[in-house]
């Protein structure tokens, strides 16, 4: 065959490749319209009496499919966030299941010799080393185009910051490192994974470096940090986001409190403090912690000093909308995220360098969060009223 006809044909082979997977994005686009008039019982713009709410534009995502990846599939959503799609979940048990399996040995070291023995005595597909580096290379460059993707079409009033710690090998030694995660609440009350990174320790340094590459890839309207007690991410927080507060994650706070106090009496001390985060206007939590200062100042010295040093912070939430309490006052949300990057890490034990780390928690972090942008977390329409917005853009 000569190279001029080797070329046409290669180059036809792509097009009828781009060709299909145009055809494959139409038609299930057009079956997510489908799903979306059936679940609201109405169609687009159409008035019908059993009418079960209202559209609220498109979100875009990749699906990987049996024609390769779609790319930018406009997803429709619905003004309350109760729509999901059966699409997704399809594709994901026909594509995810094996490339997600062969990512992690991937990852975790394994040769790719290894890895075609495995995936062929449990799906009886052979996986040969072209096809491990291209799932890892284009893994990685996903990654990379979403790490510096552009953040300024929308505000983020509510970010989550906090880390949890993954084991590697740094040269003849095992070590670990942070591995640093920022969640966003954007202006419409969806949530997102905005950065993942890894660090040597959790220091402020860090944390700055993250927030400054937010600021950079144009994160704006930021009203409130949420985090545990950590000094880097108040210091990193006062110096990139001047003028936003900070919220003390509530149930790190307690914990610190009960940590001084006797195991008998816990249970009684821990009733009191919870009852002051039940309430929703700030006169009465304040006259609460007063209370509980004064009834355990003399039994338990050390906690309750802990308390008035604690207390101010832990109560910011207060003088955000009380429909958001609830969600703001901790960072159990981040907490669950990190479960599951813990539980899919364990079978990996210790990576064998930064990077394998880096790839498989945030692509596991990201697959995690995909179903956040099918439901609302908060409502926002309360939040402009109560809450100036203040003006945190860079020039």
């Amino acid at each position: 065959m000569t190279p001029k006809k080797h070329e046409f044909e290669h180059d036809v082979k792509l097009d009828v490749e781009a060709r299909v997977r145009q055809g494959v994005k139409a038609v299930l686009e057009e079956v997510l319209e489908e799903e979306m008039s059936e679940h609201l019982e109405a169609g687009y713009r159409e008035l019908t009496p059993t009418r079960r709410g209202e559209r609220n534009g498109h979100y875009q995502r990749n699906l990987l499919t049996p024609a390769g990846k779609i790319e930018r599939l406009e997803v429709p959503r619905d003004r309350e966030g109760e729509f999901v799609t059966e699409v997704f979940e399809r594709y994901k048990r026909m594509t995810g299941d094996v490339e997600e399996a062969v990512l992690e040995m991937y990852l975790s070291g394994l040769s790719v010799r290894k890895i075609a023995g495995v995936t062929e005595a449990l799906s009886k597909v052979r996986i040969g080393k072209d096809a491990v580096s291209r799932i890892a290379s284009r893994l990685e460059e996903q990654q990379r185009e979403w790490r510096e993707r552009p953040l300024e079409n929308k505000e983020h009033p509510y970010l989550y910051l906090d880390a949890t710690y993954l084991k590697l090998r740094w040269g003849a030694r095992v070590t670990t490192m942070a591995l640093l995660v920022c969640v966003g609440v954007d202006e419409e009350g969806f949530r997102e994974v905005l950065a993942v990174e890894m660090a040597g320790k959790e220091k402020g340094a860090a944390y700055a470096s993250l927030l400054r590459g937010l600021i950079d890839r144009g994160l704006r309207g930021v009203r409130l940090v949420v985090s545990d007690d950590h000094e880097g991410i108040k210091a990193a927080v006062a110096g990139e986001l001047p003028g936003v507060e900070w919220q003390r994650c509530v149930v790190h706070f307690e914990r610190n409190v009960l940590s001084h106090v006797p195991a008998s009496e816990m249970n009684e001390v821990a009733e009191d403090i919870k009852a002051v985060f039940k309430v929703r206007r700030q006169k009465t939590a304040r006259a609460l912690a007063e209370e509980f200062v004064e009834l355990y100042r003399k039994r338990f010295p050390k906690a309750v000093a802990l308390f008035e040093a604690g207390i101010e912070d832990a109560l910011t939430y207060l003088s955000f909308p009380g429909s958001h309490h609830i969600r703001i006052r901790t960072t159990n949300m981040l907490e669950r995220l990190f479960k599951e990057v813990k539980r899919r890490t364990r079978v990996v034990g210790v990576f064998p360098n930064e990077t394998s780390a880096s790839t498989l928690a945030t692509e596991i972090a990201l697959r995690s969060s995909e179903e956040w942008a099918l439901r609302r977390y908060l409502t926002m329409d309360a939040l402009e009223a109560e809450k100036p917005n203040p003006q945190l853009s860079r020039h």
